[in-house]
């Protein structure tokens, strides 16, 4: 999903050395080994989430080199953490592009966006997912994607339809972005998911804090307040909005029903009839093709992108 793996470290029960998938090029192990990942097998990952379930996060290492326990925990107790920490900077990308991908089609591969395109958006980088900007086409959106420190300014010169913020990871509360996106506000529409939902949030004059519990796997279940229907996500982030930092000023439409935290905001500065200028939801959309729950996010993004 991007253009190559961020993750320092992969652990899993039991290694199968011939990949199974028809599409697959390479097996995961060379995979790791050409992107400088280490990786372990023989664990008991089951009994690993029970216990960080428990206890929440925890400082790990990795090493093929230094396995002295002493100095290996030493190691893990010197990891500065993620607060506080600006990681947008290292994943997003150097220059604007355009993307025209869509989602993939058995007999026919990815398709592309189909010429004239009616909606034009801009893409925040923050560390991007490409089947987010895959479904961004399948909507009809015309796509370009702008690193995550491009002026608001520069942004509008393009005159798009709606400006989205990406997901991505880190602390939202570090570096400019919030900033940025505030003076997006008003000038057009934007929706943003996962770390862009965060910035947004910021900008609007919100919080976010880090939960001791982040929200990691497909099982997620978030109620629609709008509707009381409850739909299972599938979601990956350590940060949250806080709620009552934003009273008056955003309408809470999605929370998650394990921790009762903010999973969607509405916010109705601008309103054109009953269209909202700016909308954010967190649905952390990693699977493909997308669930269908989260299809009806970017289903929202069309209507809001073409009012």
């Amino acid at each position: 999903e991007s253009s190559r793996p961020f993750v320092q470290g992969f652990i899993v029960k039991e290694y199968w050395e011939r990949p199974s998938n028809w599409r697959a090029q390479r097996t995961l192990a060379a995979y790791l080994r050409d992107h400088g990942i280490p990786g372990i097998q023989g664990i008991d990952t089951r009994a690993l989430v029970r216990h960080l379930r428990t206890h929440g996060s925890q400082e790990a290492v990795l090493s093929t080199i230094d396995t002295e326990p002493k100095r290996v925990v030493e190691k893990a107790r010197a990891w500065p953490g993620l607060i506080g920490r600006d990681l947008v900077r290292e994943v997003t990308c150097t220059a604007p592009y355009d993307w025209d991908e869509g989602t993939w089609r058995l007999q026919h591969g990815y398709l592309r966006a189909p010429a004239g395109a009616p909606r034009f958006v801009v893409a925040y980088d923050f560390g991007i997912k490409r089947n987010i900007l895959r479904n961004l086409v399948r909507m009809g959106c015309r796509v370009r994607v702008v690193p995550a420190t491009t002026p608001a300014a520069d942004v509008l010169a393009l005159k798009p339809d709606g400006i989205f913020l990406s997901n991505g990871p880190g602390d939202p509360d570090v570096g400019p972005y919030a900033t940025i996106v505030r003076d997006l506000i008003g000038k057009a529409p934007i929706f943003g998911i996962c770390l862009g939902h965060q910035i947004l949030g910021l900008a609007l004059g919100g919080r976010t804090y880090k939960l001791k519990f982040g929200h990691h796997g497909g099982n997620q279940p978030v109620m629609d307040l709008l509707t009381r229907k409850v739909e299972i996500t599938c979601q990956n982030h350590g940060f949250a909005v806080d709620v009552d930092s934003l009273k008056g000023i955003a309408e809470l439409t999605h929370v998650n029903l394990n921790d009762q935290t903010v999973e969607g905001l509405a916010h109705a500065y601008f309103l054109q009839g009953d269209r909202l200028r700016a909308r954010k939801v967190l649905d952390e959309t990693v699977k493909f093709p997308f669930p269908p729950d989260a299809q009806k996010r970017f289903v929202a993004l069309r209507e809001l992108y073409g009012q």
